[in-house]
Order: C-alpha cells, then structure tokens, then sequence
C-alpha cells in the first residue's frame, strides 16, 4: 500500500484555504474513488486525470485507487484539483518524487491530452502558498499573474509531461517574469466630444475627484449614458495595492486574461434585467457580482428604476461597509465591493415628463410613481443629484467643444493629491468629516440647509464631504460657503428632474 499527499487550495471568495490531497494505492478491486465533499467538477477529475495520463503513455495501475481531499468536511469545488490529483497518482506510482513536490502548492485543470488549462484564483493561491513557505505549480499562461500574489518559486507547467519531465530532471522549466510596462491605451471617448452641459460635466468632475456616487436625470437621448462613459477617463490609475487588489479578484472570479495587472478602475455596466445575485455576487459557487467587479472603480447602471426592487436594495449595505457577504447555510463568503455608484434614469417611465408636447397624459403624477421605485434609503446614499437637458440640433452644432479629458483628470488628481496631504486613508466620499476645515459661513449655510432640506445625519455628511471636494478643486485649505452652496445645489432632489 502507498500512501502520497500533495498540497492544492479551495476557495471562498477571494480567499484560499489550504487542502491536502491524499492518494493511496492499495489491492483490490480495480477502481478510482475520490472523497472529501467534492463537487461534479472533482468528481469528474478522475475521467480528466485517465485520459491525461493514457495520452502520455501511461495507464493507471489495476489496484484500488483513493482519492482523499482533506480536511474532508469542507465543500471542494473547481476543475483546478485535475493536477493535483494527478501529480499525487504519479507519486504514489513512484514516477515524480514526493520528495520535490512537498515544496509546491498545485492547481491546473487537464485536459485529455495532457495540457494544463487555465483556473481560477491562481493570485489567491500564490498569496496563500508564499504564507506556507511553498512555491506554486500553475497552468504556464498564468505563471505571470502567480508572480503577483507574492510567491517566488512559481512553476508554469504548460501540459502534465513537460512537467513530470522537469521533476525527472529531463527537462527544465522556465520560470516566470514580470512584463513590460504597458503605456496607457486610449480609453477612445472624450470629454472634449461633449459639446454644452456644464452643469454635467461639473457633476461630473466632482464625482471624478471624491470619488463620490451620481445620479442623473433627464429625458431620453439627452446625454446620460455618454457622460456616464467618459467618467473613467477622468480617474487617475490604480495603486499598485489597488491594482492587486482588483487583479485578485478578477483572478477569483476567472476574468483575468493577460496576466497583468489591471492598472486601470474597472467600469461595470450590468443591464437592467441583471439580478441580484448577478449584482452583489452568489451562485451555486458564490461568484463575486458586479459590485465586486466594479470595486476601485465605477458601477454604471442605466434605466435605474428598471432594475428589480429587491436588485437595487441590495446595494444599501455595500455603499455603506465597502464589501459584500454572500450568506448560504453550508458557506459565508465576503467580497470587496467599494465601488463609486453612477446612475442614470429618465423623469418618467415615458421619459418626457415636463415637455408638454410630448409627455404621457399621466404626468405630473407618472413621474412621482417612477421615482417612488427607488426607496429613501437608497436615494439618501446619493450624493450629487444633476438634471440633464438636451440641447437641440442647431444648439449642439454651433456649441463649442468642452474640455478634454486630460485637462479636467490633472484637477482631479491635484483634488485627490489635497486629500492625501490632509492624512486621509480614504477619499472624500469616505472620509470622516470631523477633520474637515469650515470656515463661519459655510458652517451657517450647512445648517440653514440640514434645516430646509431636512437632512438625515447620513445625507448632512455626504453633502459636506461633496463641500470638501469642491473646495479640494478650488485648491481651498477651508470649506467656504461658496463650496457650501454648490454641494447644496447637487443634493436637492427636484434640482435632479431638471
């Protein structure tokens, strides 16, 4: 009887948990089993594993083959233990030594012929097998994004041959390096393209530079969803700890294609039918959702009051703690999810809600209903509120262009540099406001509106943290009640239905 063990992972969310995976080869009736709470795809490994050897010349011996996965009362889910257990086989039939595989972690999916496909979580793993003090044996076009995680040992195996030869000595395996800097692409869409709309693009602008969530309204065609796009080329790059972080769990979720970094906010989009696991993340695997996918970034969802009731007020909790925890009774999974919120709606369900020509004969009351769709709660977690009209033909031919891009993105980034100078971790949208500086009469001009447009203490807050990002654009030490009076002409809701 012959007894191996070799080292995988198994996941929950982006978090990797250590697995041994334990073969033994004993007499009896020719069989392969595979225990341990695995899913389908575990199970199935053993046709995968067969069929990969045989192709490398190799047939499993007729004796009784057990496949353990421990610790045994933990759900084992994803193709990526196909290498494990292979390599674990062809140590127990004496063809790799155990000896050189207890240094490495391992995860890949064969396929039948032997070739070690792509997986997911690989930068989690490496994270995890560099805290264990083991290098990590991965599909070879991941062998970069490994390198992120940390661990320095990193062993590309692009099929299970090549790999079965380096540890025989016959062969050698390269390892990886880290890529070229990449200039920046062209995002391809550009704020000079819009033509008018300075109350927009102002709105805009002050969402870019705190980080702040958006809110716009207006009539079909006039603008919402362009404005909505070019956000991103406003936004300075990632930090290399953001750009890991996000990398991780576009690792977790098997989006990561390049093996780089992604250096740039991701901009998510979902359209309205999307669901509220399609959102916040779940699944028969509880996949990270949008929210998580759009985390550093921008969540953009256009025809907000079309999403389901239930989608949308699942995003309240998440604008508040910055992550997602998806609650099933066999698992808990949580996900980073700090996104900045940009929505897009039309004054009604019919849209021209205020153009007497052309608006439903329910209005004014059509509008009230449409918005009704949208709870207090959630709207209180609005922080800039903006109306967009469209300008006619004649006026959008002979409107000059607007700034470009660029231009506006160097304000952005000396409002972020006004915040790091302050000491703060976060950005405005975040920041505790008690160290922010007021002068007299923007602290009078605050509470003449907490008063008037009565407030909540949640929507007070926001709207002094929109101050202090406009006085951060103004490249104000103090919030004057100018910065005041600004902020409070984004946070009234009619302001919003133009």
């Amino acid at each position: 009887m012959i007894n191996t063990r070799v080292r995988s992972f198994t996941f929950s969310g982006i978090e990797a948990i250590p697995v041994w995976v334990e073969v033994q080869i004993a007499n009896g009736l020719p069989a392969f089993l595979i225990v341990g709470l695995p899913d389908k795809a575990v199970g199935e490994a053993r046709e995968r594993v067969r069929a990969a050897l045989t192709s490398m010349g190799l047939a499993l011996p007729p004796k009784r083959i057990l496949v353990n996965l421990v610790p045994a009362d933990l759900l084992k889910e994803g193709s990526h233990f196909d290498l494990p257990i292979a390599l674990a086989v062809l140590a127990a039939m004496e063809i790799v030594p155990i000896e050189e595989l207890g240094r490495y972690a391992v995860l890949g999916e064969l396929s039948l012929d032997g070739r070690v496909n792509r997986v997911a979580g690989v930068i989690s793993a490496s994270i995890e097998a560099k805290s264990m003090s083991l290098g990590l044996i991965c599909p070879s076009v991941q062998g970069t994004e490994a390198l992120y995680g940390g661990s320095g040992d990193i062993l590309p195996a692009p099929d299970l041959t090549t790999l079965v030869n380096h540890f025989r000595g016959q062969q050698q395996l390269t390892p990886p390096e880290f890529p070229l800097p990449r200039e920046r692409e062209p995002d391809g869409v550009d704020m000079a393209d819009v033509r008018g709309m300075d109350v927009a693009r102002r709105a805009l602008e002050i969402a870019a530079a705190g980080d702040h969530s958006l809110l716009m309204s207006g009539p079909p065609g006039s603008g919402k969803s362009m404005l909505a796009a070019r956000l991103p080329g406003l936004l300075p790059d990632l930090t290399h700890e953001e750009s890991r972080e996000v990398t991780r769990i576009y690792s977790a979720a098997g989006l990561v294609t390049d093996g780089g970094l992604i250096r740039r906010p991701p901009f998510r989009d979902p359209h309205h039918s999307a669901s509220q696991p399609a959102l916040v993340g779940g699944g028969a695997r509880a996949k990270p959702g949008e929210i998580s996918l759009a985390h550093r970034g921008v969540l953009f969802l256009d025809e907000l009051p079309e999403f389901s009731r239930q989608a949308i007020e699942s995003l309240r909790q998440p604008l508040e703690t910055g992550q997602t925890t998806i609650a099933r009774a066999a698992v808990h999974v949580t996900y980073p999810a700090r996104f900045q919120l940009v929505a897009a709606m039309n004054p009604c369900r019919c849209g021209y809600l205020g153009d007497a020509s052309r608006e439903c004969r329910k209005a004014p009351r059509c509008g009230e209903d449409y918005l009704g769709r949208l709870s207090g709660p959630l709207l209180d977690r609005i922080d800039l509120w903006v109306g967009v009209q469209p300008l006619s033909p004649v006026d959008l031919m002979g409107a000059p262009p607007g700034e470009a891009s660029s231009v506006i993105a160097t304000r952005v980034v000396s409002a972020r540099v006004q915040q790091h100078l302050r000491g703060q971790q976060v950005r405005n949208a975040e920041a505790p406001p008690d160290g922010f500086e007021l002068d007299a009469g923007a602290k009078a001009l605050l509470a003449d509106a907490a008063r008037k447009l009565r407030l909540s203490a949640r929507g007070f807050t926001r709207l002094l943290r929109v101050a202090r990002t406009i006085a951060d654009l103004d490249g104000s030490a103090p919030v004057l009640s100018r910065h005041v009076a600004e902020a409070v002409s984004f946070r009234h809701r009619g302001y919003a239905g133009g």
